[in-house]
């Protein structure tokens, strides 16, 4: 190891965060031949346009994830997580995506994502300890 390099500790910055994620996605566009990602997200508002609900991932390489999917407490239960679960589907299926993923950990929404139409691809087990994290995939629609 260069011993001009120092490694440091801190609480990282949104900017901070952001270099790492684009230097993954220039090799990882390096080693596929694929650079069409890009960031899609939904947002519900209040009368106020305070965000009461919201669904955030990307799409690359004809595949989308599903990072974040939040509705406020007092909303859940009504549809409104369904419905911006079917905009992301729509958008992923208008960037030519042929299969979402997303993460729930089993205290989250699992069964939801079940009525949705998701299947358990894969679950880690006792992560965090007590619970599971479970990897769950849909295809998109054709057509």
């Amino acid at each position: 190891m260069n011993t001009n390099y120092i490694i440091t500790k801190s609480v990282p910055s949104s900017e901070e965060l952001q270099l790492l994620e684009d230097r993954i996605y220039e090799f990882n566009s390096a080693q596929t031949g694929k650079d069409d990602g890009q960031l899609f997200a939904f947002f519900i508002r209040n009368d106020q346009q305070e965000i009461v609900a919201g669904i955030s991932g990307w799409t690359w390489a004809n595949a989308c994830e599903i990072r974040t999917l939040w509705v406020h407490p007092s909303l859940r239960g009504q549809g409104y997580g369904r419905n911006l679960l079917e905009s992301a589907e729509q958008e992923a299926h208008a960037r030519g995506c042929k299969v979402v993923l997303l993460a729930s950990y089993s205290f989250q929404s699992p069964a939801f994502y079940q009525k949705c139409g998701y299947k358990l691809a894969w679950q880690l087990n006792d992560f965090p300890p007590g619970h599971q994290n479970c990897y769950m995939v849909k295809g998109c629609k054709t057509g």
